[in-house]
């Protein structure tokens, strides 16, 4: 009998698939499916390990990301929401987007199910009419998790974009913190005043140090009205970018933030690895590449693809004198146990860039997507 990988909270599908493939090999009554090649009972069980891997995938995502379903964000969206910013191809660049081409040779996160958040990109939000005096300022509010809020910040810094200018000039920035307004009128407080020359033709993407505003939001939430940001020339023109009307796709401003979390190590099993031609029946590790533009997920930024891999192959007995309790409860109950299935005993995570369900970039790492090991158990 084959026995198939069994993703977490999933063992039971090990059994039935078992039954089904026994079955239809013995001539069985469960009616057999079609298939290419029916005189291949392990071509049949390696198919249907593989279409299990993809669905398991995809509720994985999902789960670890505590997302209830995929974000609705289309193609058009992305490309409108999508920052034109070196923070973004900075991480595209620096960071690697496929799990299992990590060379360590132990790895596990402390949490082995949910994701790591080490990256997020805030995008700027309209403020609250409490603090806008007939509809100004109407931006920007940058709204956080509860998550986010709890880890340590290592850096922060509020990105704004400056329209060109045709000759030099001298740019005099300045963040304002809003608060409500009273029957005093606007009591917005100047926490940031910066004086910048500018050249640039082409538009200037200037930064500035937020963290020791994020760390004082993050501990009094409760004063997180949102700022206003000007960046005015000698002209009293404002360059900075901050609607998000026609033209200003991508240009808004955002906050990008680094946080720091630990991690813990495992040490590593062996395993065997096979291709999708090998005639090998054991229990052996397959490769499958998951395509999310397939799945129709333009939510995920980054990878488009990984190599996720799958389990698949035979767990006979003979193989299993490690697992003797094992050997001695199927030697006494033969027809009432399934028996070993051939499941991951190694996994990795994989980085990921994406859209949240608030419309948030994050980038972090999501644990167990890449299985690097194969064996039975």
């Amino acid at each position: 009998m084959y026995f198939l990988l069994s993703p977490p909270g999933m063992a039971p599908l090990c059994w039935l698939l078992g039954s089904l493939v026994a079955a239809v090999a013995g001539g069985g009554s469960v009616e057999q499916p079609p298939a290419p090649e029916p005189a291949c009972p392990v071509c049949l069980w390696r198919r249907q390990s593989k279409e299990l891997r993809l669905e398991s995938i995809k509720s994985q995502i999902l789960s670890k990301l505590r997302l209830k379903e995929a974000p609705n964000i289309t193609r058009e969206v992305v490309k409108q929401l999508l920052p034109k910013a070196p923070p973004l191809q900075q991480l595209l660049d620096l960071h690697d987007f496929q799990g299992d081409s990590l060379q360590h040779d132990e790895y596990l996160e402390e949490d082995e199910y949910h994701a790591t958040t080490e990256t997020v990109i805030s995008m700027a939000q309209e403020t609250d009419p409490a603090v806008q005096i007939e509809g100004s300022p109407h931006c920007c509010f940058f709204n956080f998790s509860p998550k986010v809020m709890f880890t340590k910040v290592v850096k922060a810094q509020l990105w704004v974009y400056l329209r060109p200018v045709q000759h030099t000039a001298t740019v005099y920035l300045q963040i304002l913190r809003l608060k409500p307004v009273t029957e005093q009128g606007s009591r917005h407080i100047r926490i940031r005043s910066l004086k910048i020359e500018l050249n640039s033709r082409a538009g200037h993407w200037q930064s500035i140090d937020f963290k020791h505003v994020l760390q004082n939001w993050f501990k009094q939430p409760h004063n997180n009205w949102g700022i206003e940001i000007n960046a005015f020339d000698p002209n009293g023109n404002d360059l900075a970018v901050t609607s998000l009307g026609p033209g200003a796709e991508g240009l808004h401003p955002f906050m990008e933030l680094r946080v720091l979390e630990n991690n813990k190590r495992s040490r590593r099993n062996l395993g065997l690895d096979c291709d999708e031609h090998s005639a090998e029946s054991r229990c052996c590790r397959y490769p499958l590449t998951v395509d999310f533009e397939a799945f129709g997920w333009d939510w995920i930024i980054a990878p488009k693809r990984y190599k996720a891999n799958y389990c698949s192959g035979q767990c006979e007995y003979m193989f299993m004198q490690k697992y003797p309790h094992t050997h001695l409860v199927q030697q006494a109950n033969p027809r009432g146990s399934a028996g070993p299935c051939c499941t991951p005993t190694k996994m990795s995570p994989i980085n990921m860039l994406y859209f949240n369900d608030k419309q948030q970039i994050i980038y972090g790492k999501i644990p167990g997507m890449v299985v690097d090991r194969c064996g039975c158990s």
